[in-house]
């Protein structure tokens, strides 16, 4: 079956989120995200993921638990590895999960460095945007295995990802096996002809006025349904995209952000708990 979707709608998401996110000053500077990680009593560490040639650098936080946990894969917006995003890391450690965040940038900036070493949003949009899907896949397949063998791991795995990596979340969905679920906010679903390989259900975060993106949900969950998989979409009315991101920025000037972000994060713990 073709998919239903525009295919203009289904891979412009590298274009999105800069084109409906924040001006590129408060998006590139978050020192308000970065106060909250240096708050956080959680313990938080860089590591180097080697696997061929390549060597992606990834964020992560692990849970104040006395248990083993699962593993939580973040993937950040299409501006890469911002402390925003890092931040959000520490939010899903907090509900007690081993959260990972791969710089999908590494190694491709200026002088061979990562998100921090582009000069402004822009360029690292741009770059982003030029990222070969085969890849990124590859990069999250590595970082995937890699955190799953933390002692701390109990085996379970699950991916979320936002704007871009919402995209990006609901493709590697089609693409890896043994996963627990797919939490896409604000993300464009990937060919309908790709479906058939999703094992794990799929959950969708959307905003009202973001119609770009939303109004590609009643044709995914079509599709998703002639597939035979699972897909819940909630659409938080009057919330802008990037709205997780906005709806704590204190800048922010829109309060369903800030409501759509606190049900958000409500919604995230109860379904990884459900997991």
């Amino acid at each position: 079956m073709k998919n239903p979707l525009p295919r203009l709608v289904r891979y412009a998401a590298v274009l999105l989120c800069a084109a409906l996110a924040l001006p590129a000053t408060a998006a590139h500077s978050q020192d308000w995200a970065k106060a909250i990680l240096n708050k956080s009593p959680r313990h938080q560490e860089w590591v180097k993921i080697h696997y061929g040639n390549r060597t992606v650098n990834a964020f992560v936080v692990y849970p104040e638990v006395s248990h083993k946990a699962p593993v939580v894969l973040l993937i950040h917006e299409i501006f890469g590895l911002t402390d925003w995003a890092r931040s959000m890391a520490d939010d899903i450690a907090a509900m007690g999960y081993i959260a990972i965040a791969p710089d999908l940038l590494s190694g491709l900036g200026p002088n061979g460095g990562d998100t921090s070493a582009f000069p402004d949003m822009q360029s690292a949009v741009k770059a982003v945007s030029g990222l070969d899907p085969a890849t990124v896949t590859a990069d999250l397949n590595a970082t995937a295995d890699f955190a799953l063998k933390f002692p701390a791991a109990n085996g379970k795995l699950a991916v979320v990802g936002f704007c871009w990596g919402g995209g990006q979340s609901f493709r590697f969905a089609t693409q890896r096996n043994r996963l627990s679920a797919a939490l896409v906010f604000y993300g464009p679903p990937p060919p309908t002809e790709s479906l058939a390989g999703i094992v794990a259900p799929v959950y969708g975060f959307y905003g009202g006025n973001d119609a770009r993106i939303t109004a590609t949900v009643p044709a995914t969950k079509d599709a998703m349904a002639a597939a035979g998989k699972k897909y819940e979409a909630v659409v938080y009315d009057g919330a802008g995209h990037g709205f997780m991101r906005a709806g704590e920025d204190p800048t922010n000037t829109n309060p369903a952000n800030t409501t759509a972000r606190a049900e958000g994060l409500k919604r995230l713990e109860t379904l990884l708990k459900g997991m």
